[in-house]
């Protein structure tokens, strides 16, 4: 088991080459196996942050991805943001969140205040 940095595309593909067996059957964490896989991964994770990086969803995509977890339509929205127009405004970007809006969207349907204020 040879583990080395991952510098290049090539080592990246083979890192996930010589992982992807072991995803099916983890081994154990206190085995040789289990210590190079947990390694691998973690190379593998910092590789992928640095070349792959996934951007944050705006805040108006965080509310519709919230709704469809929980089955919420606009109307739902409307003790966190106010009358149902101004839902829908929000919704379609005509206009911005306020910081009220964004506390009650925090505190009623849990999304992370990153998310809301879109840093």
């Amino acid at each position: 088991m040879n583990i080395k940095p991952i510098r290049t595309e090539q080592d990246y593909k083979d890192a996930l080459q010589a992982v992807e067996p072991m995803f099916e059957n983890e081994p154990a964490m206190d085995t040789p196996e289990g210590e190079y896989f947990e390694v691998m991964c973690l190379l593998i994770e910092n590789y992928e942050k640095k070349h792959y990086p996934i951007e944050p969803p705006s805040p108006i995509e965080a509310i519709k991805f919230r709704m469809e977890q929980q089955g919420l339509s606009a109307k739902d929205l409307e003790p966190a943001i106010g009358k149902l127009n101004r839902v829908y405004e929000i919704l379609n970007g005509t206009r911005t969140l306020t910081l009220p809006m964004i506390r009650r969207l925090h505190a009623q349907l849990g999304i992370p205040l990153e998310s809301l204020v879109g840093v």
